[in-house]
């Protein structure tokens, strides 16, 4: 690691440090009016973010500005819950002093943004939405996928907290592949939010959990989000279902983490060439940069397995890659569901074929934990249905009736996360207003008289 990124993270954690006790005092209201300006401020200036982040990420100016009313609607839902909030939980037990219970903000919070959302999962997305509107200050890794972007918007975002009359070191910005390790283990920060792939958000929780004072990681580690086709329902509107996992699989060339990568269908090679079908016309799309490229074509080879066919060839060209498909029975999936069953993040997506409906909690309980399951039903009383959604219930974070798992809504009762290896904290979500309780925690004043209690504890 260079002494330049280094002395670069080390000096904005310190920042973040000395910064922590006076935002953690700035009131609700306070911090409400510096995530609608930082919102203004990304509003007043999308059509410029959105003209860096298309040549960064090739995503399509459409998508992006769509993004960026997503990642401003997040911080005015903060803003609105924050001002919102009244009251303590008050108890007076029996022959007890009075209790009462306060929410106070855990510290500076290391975020890492992620490369397939530039503006919802980046430097101001939900995870620096929900630190700021806890009291945390932030202390942002940049994605190497979009620099400029990043900058573009970490500078409105300080300018926000400077016009605020807040310290500098309310927000930071660090950048380089070495910095991700030492900001997770700069004694400074107190908790960590993570966007992206399984292996590097694994190696940052391990990093986390091996402190001399261990943090909360709150890492969404992606997932192959599995599908789930009734027999009935196969037999009613198979075609249909086809297109909308052809379409649902290669929505944004397959860059999603709530993209569906599995199928489990009673006619598996019908329902493949039906795909297969609907992605006759499909045109080559660019992926997100060099290296996730190379990683998607890396894992091909686990198809190049006995039971397993290849029902469309994808290809690389020069502008992008086309879906490509596989078929095989559950037989051999589950002989191989360490290497079948696992995320490949990309336009690439494995029907499966199976006879008997009472195998498929098997299935997911073999797959294990998923953002999402999707069941196509023709109704409640579908054989093997009850025994099917409990076990999804237990693998997954959402769970979805006859429709497909790529549109997140930022909702309060929204769930964005599940079980591992899909996040590393199932009891959380990263988006939705609920995202804001990682990063702050539970305090009790027993007995205090009032006004003793510090600024800084809230609502509970």
């Amino acid at each position: 690691m260079s002494a330049a990124t280094l002395d670069g993270v080390d000096a904005a954690c310190l920042a973040a440090a000395d910064a922590a006790a006076g935002y953690a005092d700035a009131s609700a209201e306070a911090r409400a009016a510096l995530l609608i300006d930082i919102a203004d401020r990304l509003d007043g200036d999308s059509a410029a973010l959105v003209a860096l982040a298309d040549a960064e990420t090739h995503l399509g100016a459409g998508r992006l500005a769509g993004e960026v009313l997503r990642t401003t609607g997040q911080l005015r839902a903060f803003a609105e819950l924050i001002a919102g909030e009244s009251g303590v939980v008050v108890d007076q037990p029996s022959g007890f002093p009075e209790l009462r219970r306060y929410v106070v903000p855990l510290g500076p919070v290391a975020v890492f943004a992620a490369s397939n959302f530039p503006f919802a999962f980046s430097v101001a997305g939900g995870d620096t939405a929900s630190a700021l509107a806890a009291g945390c200050p932030v202390v942002v890794k940049g994605h190497p996928g979009h620099p400029e972007l990043s900058r573009r918007t970490a500078a409105h975002v300080a300018e926000a907290v400077r016009a605020a009359g807040l310290p500098a070191g309310v927000f930071g910005l660090v950048e380089g592949f070495d910095s991700g390790a030492a900001l997770v283990q700069h004694a400074a920060i107190a908790a960590v939010g993570f966007t992206g792939s399984l292996a590097g958000g694994r190696a940052l929780f391990d990093l986390a959990a091996a402190r001399p004072d261990p943090i909360p990681f709150y890492g969404e580690l992606g997932s192959v989000n599995p599908v789930y086709v009734t027999r009935e329902a196969a037999a009613a509107r198979l075609p249909e279902i086809a297109a909308g996992f052809a379409g649902s699989f290669t929505l944004g060339a397959g860059q999603f983490c709530t993209k569906p990568g599995i199928v489990f269908v009673p006619d598996g090679e019908a329902f493949a060439s039906a795909v297969a079908d609907a992605l006759a016309d499909s045109d080559a799309a660019p992926m997100l940069n060099e290296r996730i490229l190379s990683g998607y074509q890396g894992l091909s080879a686990r198809f190049d397995h006995p039971g397993v066919r290849t029902v469309l060839e994808g290809s690389v060209r020069s502008a992008g890659v086309t879906p490509s498909l596989y078929g095989t029975d559950l037989e051999t999936f589950e002989r191989d569901v360490d290497s079948l069953g696992e995320e490949r993040f990309g336009p690439s997506a494995l029907v499966v074929g199976y006879d008997d409906v009472r195998r498929l909690p098997g299935a997911a309980r073999a797959i294990g934990g998923t953002l999402t399951s999707s069941v196509h039903a023709e109704s409640g009383a579908d054989e093997g249905l009850g025994a099917l959604i409990a076990e999804a219930t237990r693998q997954s974070g959402r769970l979805v009736w006859n429709g497909w798992p790529t549109g997140v809504a930022v909702s309060p009762a929204m769930t964005h996360g599940g079980p591992y290896p899909a996040s590393t904290a199932a009891g959380t979500t990263s988006v939705g207003t609920a995202a804001i309780g990682r990063f702050r925690r539970p305090v009790t004043f027993q007995g205090f008289p009032p006004g003793t209690v510090p600024p800084s504890a809230g609502p509970a």
